[in-house]
């Protein structure tokens, strides 16, 4: 398997530059390089004075400066920056163009064996993969901002992509303390389809006068919001009971129509007899007394030192309202 030791980011933004100081931490030997030498210093000069920010914050572990500023320097020049990286992650502008005409770049400075990245939200694979000499060698590997706290990361491969690269990106994603989770090559991924589309019916929620802006930001943290940090969907309809949530559904649809159907995978589940944690078969596998004890046990213990937190932290700052705005 390729291991991956030397990184070079392009692109020394807040996204980039967030993944390039993740990287460093680790302990791998990362270069930044923006698009010029002036704006990568910049950069650089950036990171670190973050990254004492977040140690003097007790966000980072004592030491966490020294060891990102051992690690993580600005190439002196693009060509150079990307011809010594065993894996080159792109982190430059969200628009087709500007990452076709950087990976195009890249791929004519990179070595044949390196593994080429783009940081991409949204676009697919196979839009970008035309502008990258060997695609066999590419793939989306998407972090979310801010890159040195969250801990997903989207891995999507393209029709060409080959297993050695994933591999090798997989195995370096728990080196620097993310989780990678492979998806399909469509717009969005899985990320911003969900994200986008609870933002879609909160804003129709708003819309339709059902509640105000403030009313959903409280409803969605402190109960669905709140049990998203340990479990995903699946787990919690699991939890909650996969027949309750059919029954459910069923009021939604007959209110709602179409866009609210209740999802014909949940009627099989159903169907076949599977209802959850609580009669030891769910979507997310089946649940014998003992393990299905433990299951309530950590979501309790998760909860309830959410809430901890939460009191700890106290509320978030917010901003002033614009007048005539709902």
């Amino acid at each position: 398997m390729t291991t991956i030791s030397t990184v070079t980011v392009v692109g020394a933004g807040y996204m980039g530059g967030g993944i390039a100081q993740s990287m460093a931490l680790a302990g791998l030997d990362v270069q930044i390089v923006d698009v010029d030498s002036e704006t990568t210093a910049r950069g650089l000069e950036r990171l670190l004075a973050e990254a004492q920010q977040f140690e003097d914050q007790g966000l980072y572990p004592a030491g966490s400066t020294e060891t990102i500023r051992t690690h993580l320097s600005a190439g002196t020049s693009f060509e150079a920056a990307v011809a010594r990286a065993d894996l080159i992650e792109e982190a430059v502008f969200e628009s087709p163009e500007v990452k076709q005409e950087v990976l195009g770049r890249i791929s004519e400075h990179a070595r044949e064996d390196a593994i080429i990245g783009t940081n991409t939200s949204t676009i697919p694979v196979h839009v970008l993969a035309p502008h990258v000499t060997n695609p066999g060698r590419f793939l989306t590997v998407h972090f979310s901002n801010p890159a040195p706290f969250i801990p997903g990361v989207e891995l999507v491969s393209g029709e060409a992509t080959e297993a050695w690269a994933v591999e090798a990106v997989k195995e370096l994603l728990p080196r620097i303390g993310k989780e990678g989770a492979e998806v399909a090559d469509v717009p969005g991924m899985v990320l911003n389809r969900l994200q986008y589309a609870l933002l879609k019916e909160a804003v129709t929620v708003v819309e339709e006068g059902v509640a105000t802006p403030e009313a959903v930001d409280i409803i969605v943290r402190t109960t669905f919001g709140f049990r998203l940090g340990f479990f995903g969907p699946f787990a919690i309809a699991d939890q909650a009971g996969l027949d309750v949530y059919a029954k459910c559904f069923r009021i939604v649809e007959e209110a709602f129509g179409e866009r609210m159907a209740t999802p014909q995978m949940l009627l099989d589940q159903v169907e076949s007899g599977r209802h959850g944690v609580k009669n030891g078969k769910g979507w997310t596998g089946d649940f014998d007394e003992q393990t299905a004890a433990e299951l309530i046990a950590y979501r309790n213990k998760a909860y309830a030192r959410m809430g901890d937190l939460l009191r700890e932290l106290g509320p978030a700052p917010t901003g002033t309202r614009p007048e005539g705005t709902d």
